[in-house]
């Protein structure tokens, strides 16, 4: 249905985060293919920075496991509601920012 409203979840990252020492992004995205979300992504930085840190790329020799992971991730609101406690367990101290979006072609179904 065009114009169905949904909630979009951005979790900010750093590559290196672990959870149970595996890498965060991927236990996330594992704990919302579990919890059947319906649509996640992570998103590998070239650049960026988190919270006042100085800005990290692919091009500085000491860079390593310090870049940008973002993971978006798109439900409704019920569903975010319902993942979004385990999510900041996993990801603490880390941005997460939950906006309500438009579906402007696809639906949640």
């Amino acid at each position: 249905m065009p114009n169905e409203m949904a909630v979009q979840v951005t979790i900010y990252l750093n590559e290196a985060d672990k959870w149970h020492s595996r890498p965060l992004h991927v236990e996330i995205l594992n704990y919302l293919r579990r919890e059947n979300v319906y649509a996640a992504t992570a998103l590998h930085a070239v650049a960026g920075f988190l919270g006042r840190q100085r800005v990290a790329t692919t091009h500085l020799v000491d860079a390593g496991g310090n870049l940008p992971v973002v993971i978006i991730f798109v439900d409704t609101d019920e569903h975010v509601a319902r993942v979004m406690p385990t999510l900041k367990e996993m990801a603490a101290h880390r941005l997460i920012a939950r906006e309500n979006v438009v579906l402007e072609q696809g639906s949640l179904d």
